[in-house]
């Protein structure tokens, strides 16, 4: 049964987290807008479709700071209860400290629950009609700036470029190889580079070696300056605009990082990013148990000291997420520790929260009881 005390905290932690998002959602496309309206303007963008991005913009970027605007939701209502000696009152009166955290952790689950359900299936959908509208009226440039690229363009056919840029059409270093049913090479073409021709949907390379192996072992050799040839291949192949990756729901990615796995890319900050849908709704629940336990501390100050450490611990949060995550992906040195690089991910993808859940644990042995 939820007490009065209960309600009372859940309905003050829910109503001053929607409007806490709901405010840094205006000033975010308030800013928004002043940086593209240019690009609007320029591009002609209509009226209906750019209020439909900017509602799928809010999706974006209130599901992107979910879990620091949950600790400021916490820490300002928490102070304010903690300043006025309500929480000294309920603790005076018997009432243990984890007793008191149940209806914030009541609350953190129903935004937990919503922020999965955002993070896996809603929100995908919502960046869908954004992307769409950033190709077309924001961001118009389409950049490749990877290097090594290799794909499989089909059966047996592997294409690959040191380097790629497309305001040209072209490809550096092309190389290609031909390999029958029976993983034996039967043609490979190195290229200095070739250029797509789209008004004939051809490619042109340039100083190009072709080398022909038969099957009895007979080997044929050949230069030609430029040749004009077919091949199954664009260069939308071997690139894809990072923000088309939010767009797939989460069945969807995991389909498109097993095809990409397939077709020889790397896939590691894919999977993190995959892994990172789960972990990062959960990271409501240890932004919780830490705010708590600072705000719930009677201080000279009041709620500004409050304030800025819940500003200080949220940043030291989001930088040691992402230290962490460029590490792992990077880096393979901790695979025979972790038994492979599934489990490293893995544990990389959850190793901020298991520490930051250690912190809030000291925290709340030290909180006032």
């Amino acid at each position: 049964m939820l007490t009065l005390l209960d309600r009372y905290v859940i309905r003050r932690f829910l109503t001053t987290f929607f409007f806490m998002i709901g405010v840094f959602c205006v000033i975010a496309v308030v800013f928004d807008l002043m940086e593209n309206v240019g690009r609007l303007i320029e591009n002609e963008a209509p009226l209906g479709p750019t209020i439909l991005y900017y509602i799928s913009f809010c999706f974006h970027f209130g599901n992107l700071l979910s879990g620091f605007i949950v600790f400021l939701t916490i820490i300002w209502f928490t102070s304010r209860l903690a300043q006025k000696s309500e929480i000294i009152a309920m603790l005076s009166g018997g009432m243990g400290f984890w007793r008191f955290l149940r209806p914030y952790f009541l609350a953190a689950s129903v935004l937990v629950a919503l922020s999965l359900a955002i993070t896996h299936y809603i929100l995908p959908r919502a960046n869908a009609s954004k992307v769409d509208f950033e190709f077309e009226y924001v961001h118009v440039n389409y950049h490749i700036t990877d290097q090594h690229l290799y794909r499989e363009i089909a059966p047996g056919t592997i294409a690959y470029f040191r380097s790629i840029t497309l305001e040209r059409n072209t490809g550096y270093r092309f190389q290609l190889e031909r390999w029958d049913d029976r993983n034996r090479l039967r043609q490979r073409i190195l290229a200095a580079k070739a250029t797509y021709l789209p008004e004939d949907s051809t490619w042109r390379l340039v100083n190009a070696r072709i080398r022909d192996l038969d099957a009895d072992g007979t080997e044929t050799l050949r230069f030609v300056t430029s040749l004009d040839t077919v091949l199954p291949m664009e260069f939308s192949d071997f690139g894809v605009r990072a923000a088309v990756l939010s767009t797939l729901t989460t069945p969807e990615l995991e389909a498109y990082i097993e095809e990409e796995a397939a077709r020889g890319s790397a896939v590691s900050q894919l999977q993190l990013d995959l892994l990172a849908r789960t972990a990062n709704p959960f990271a409501i629940y240890v932004l919780t148990l830490i705010g708590v336990a600072i705000a719930a501390r009677k201080v000279r100050g009041g709620v500004g000291v409050h304030l800025f450490l819940a500003v200080l611990i949220g940043f030291t949060y989001v930088f040691t997420s992402k230290l962490i995550t460029v590490y792992a992906a990077a880096s393979p040195m901790a695979d025979e520790l972790v038994g492979g690089p599934e489990n490293r991910l893995l544990l990389a993808a959850w190793l901020p929260n298991l520490l930051f859940a250690a912190l809030g644990l000291f925290l709340v042995a030290r909180a006032p009881k």
